[in-house]
């Protein structure tokens, strides 16, 4: 373990900040939290902590590193836990002088044990810190996997962007068909009510999140596209009622999704 880490968390006071905050404490390094109205200052905890988490929502992600990244030293490092890399490592590179490591757990805060479950690191500038994040979390059993900013954002428009939309566009049909998902659950097989918990998620929990996870994804647009080209193609093929037809497309959509060795 490195000695004399002090770690500060902007936004460590709810969601994935807390998460972290509560990581590191159990790997026995003292953590700062700054909420939206407590907590230290910026340019404080710039000067206290040599590790500052940024765990704030997306839309003012860029505005909290510009205030702590020009406080950062040289030898620190400045992390972010968003659901989008370009942007917020464009700007924590910018922003600092500092070690900049984009982190991105893809999990909900109330994980309790890491094992088999994925973080994305996108290391941009990093020489002493990278190795000791990694570490703590494959020690933790998590599945790391390095990448680039630039392609952690190509994969999200997928993982993220398309299986939201997917998740908003069966919701709204929900609501036109004059359907609530309680009486719905009565019908539902278990695939489907996997799918009612996430529309409940989006439609409930967070929608501003979600809504923030797609506008600010630069592949957004594209993937609109695809929605809708391929949606297109599948509405042809099947009013035409020929089963075969059907099946044909899907054999051929799963040649390509499992290609054979």
């Amino acid at each position: 373990m490195m000695k004399d880490v002090v770690i500060g968390i902007i936004g460590g006071t709810g969601g994935m900040g807390r998460w972290f905050a509560e990581l590191m404490r159990g790997e026995g390094y003292p953590v700062h939290c700054a909420g939206r109205r407590d907590g230290m200052r910026p340019e404080e905890m710039a000067r206290v902590c040599n590790v500052v988490v940024i765990s704030v929502p997306i839309d003012v992600t860029g505005a909290v590193i510009a205030k702590v990244g020009p406080h950062m030293p040289g030898e620190s490092l400045l992390m972010d836990l968003t659901s989008l890399k370009e942007e917020p490592v464009r700007a924590m590179l910018n922003a600092s002088g500092c070690e900049v490591i984009g982190c991105h757990p893809l999990f909900g805060p109330t994980v309790a044990c890491l094992e088999g479950y994925n973080v994305i690191l996108c290391p941009a500038r990093s020489r002493t810190w990278f190795p000791w994040l990694k570490a703590i979390l494959e020690r933790h059993r998590a599945v790391v996997t390095v990448t680039s900013p630039e392609e952690h954002d190509r994969m999200m428009a997928i993982v993220q962007v398309l299986n939201h939309l997917h998740t908003i566009h069966l919701g709204m049909i929900l609501e036109q068909e004059g359907l609530t998902c309680e009486e719905l659950r009565s019908w539902s097989t278990p695939v489907f009510e996997q799918k009612l918990e996430m529309i409940r998620k989006v439609f409930q929990d967070q929608p501003d999140m979600y809504a923030e996870i797609l506008v600010k994804n630069p592949h957004l647009e594209r993937i609109c596209t695809l929605y809708r080209d391929t949606f297109d193609l599948l509405e042809k093929t099947v009013r035409r009622k020929e089963s075969s037809e059907i099946i044909n497309l899907i054999g051929r959509t799963k040649e390509k999704l499992w290609p054979k060795p």
